[in-house]
């Protein structure tokens, strides 16, 4: 999993953002990452992938903030 590719959320509009996350998910194979970035903590994000993806991503903090928030969000499995 070396240089994961990076999805810039800031730039998506709002109602874009979610969809737009959960294709660049859908699209990993098991063992893929990204990593998010964003303006503030993407925790309805996680809340979100828990209900729909329940032990099938991964998500790790790279960096928390205060003006920006870096998540790597990982396919466990499919």
């Amino acid at each position: 999993m070396s240089d994961p590719r990076t999805l810039d959320v800031r730039v998506i509009p709002p109602r874009e953002k979610h969809p737009t996350i959960f294709q660049t998910f859908d699209a990993l194979t098991p063992g893929e990452s990204f990593v998010l970035l964003n303006d503030h903590d993407p925790r309805p994000l996680r809340y979100q992938f828990e209900a729909e993806h329940e032990g099938q991503f991964g998500w790790r903090y790279l960096e928390q903030g205060p003006a920006v928030w870096r998540v790597e969000i990982s396919k466990v499995s499919a």
